[in-house]
């Protein structure tokens, strides 16, 4: 009987609930960025007195960041937890904040954000979304089994790379080295079986995703920092009472900066981790961080008129070179 009871409690609440939103991630169960996605569901639940909510799926059981793209555009889901690889398929020109050695500090990259966060608001909603929040995955590393300090040190790495990531390839192709695209999910194999030998990721990510468990050497150089955002499909959004998009959109901007400043925290003291469990860190010298900002402006060139305009690119520098004038 009380079996009975607890079934119909169950379906009485699950059917109260008027709109489930299915929401996917790579995302491991555990990490930060899953709790506070759930502090963030929790937020949408109350307020919305349990009319809206997320259905959480976390650790890439929905697949890879374009999996569940494609899912979203066939109704399967409705939103999305993504990096900058996702953002590629929906919002090209916002990859200008994935850009390879251009940010030398994330209070230039809150600038930017800032004063762009209309414009890219935009470009999210004609590829079909609306940005619920911006949620940054930090500055990102070189990882390799043998040691990565100048450039031709990386001719000798057999890399990784993220498919189907347009800033990726223009960094490699700048650098001059061919690597070899994988879903994210099958690095950690890769890496153990010798397939590749080298990685990039967040220190947090290395530590969550355990590539540093099948590697020894971390470059301490950020080649860039990793955009992130949580995403709705439009049409989803759109069938929603105004009162509820308010919901989502109030509370994904407080849940999202919450992210992101936790994520620079584990940022941080991952890397703490990371050297106390015995990964040898080399930094490039002066010259070889010379090198690496060329190749930076060889990407960007690259990437000009693919991903986003040249007068984008130009209004970008010029906001960056005033905010970094004002120091």
């Amino acid at each position: 009987m009380k079996k009975i009871f607890l079934t119909l409690l169950f379906t009485s609440l699950l059917f109260s609930q008027e709109k489930a939103i299915k929401f996917a991630t790579v995302a491991p169960e555990g990490s930060s960025w899953m709790n506070i996605m759930k502090e963030y569901d929790a937020a949408v639940r109350k307020e919305s007195g349990g009319k809206l909510g997320f259905r959480i799926y976390g650790g890439s059981v929905a697949g890879d960041e374009q999996d569940v793209l494609r899912k979203i555009r066939l109704g399967q889901f409705h939103s999305e937890g993504i990096t900058g690889n996702g953002i590629t398929e929906i919002a090209k020109p916002v990859r200008i904040l994935d850009l390879p050695f251009f940010f030398k500090n994330q209070a230039e990259v809150d600038y930017i954000l800032e004063q762009f966060d209309s414009e890219f608001r935009q470009e999210f909603e004609k590829g079909g979304f609306v940005l619920l929040g911006w949620a940054e995955v930090g500055q990102v590393y070189i990882i390799s089994k043998t040691p990565v300090n100048k450039v031709a040190d990386l001719k000798n790495i057999k890399m990784w790379q993220w498919e189907g990531d347009p800033v990726a390839s223009a960094m490699f192709d700048a650098i001059g080295i061919s690597p070899i695209q994988l879903k994210l999910q099958d690095v950690i194999t890769s890496l153990q079986t010798g397939l590749i030998t080298g990685a990039y990721a967040s220190p947090y990510a290395i530590l969550t995703l355990q590539w540093n468990t099948a590697t020894n050497y971390l470059m301490e150089y950020p080649i860039t920092n990793a955009s992130g955002a949580v995403v709705i499909a439009k049409r989803e959004f759109d069938k929603l009472p105004a009162e509820l998009q308010q919901i989502l959109l109030k509370n994904g901007k407080e849940y999202m900066r919450k992210l992101t400043l936790q994520s620079r925290k584990d940022n941080t003291s991952s890397l703490e981790i990371l050297k106390k469990n015995g990964m040898k860190f080399i930094k490039p010298d002066a010259n070889e961080v010379k090198t690496y900002d060329e190749i930076g402006k060889k990407a960007r060139i690259a990437l000009t008129g693919k991903l986003f305009s040249q007068d984008l690119l130009e209004r970008v520098e010029k906001s960056l070179a005033e905010f970094r004038g004002k120091k």
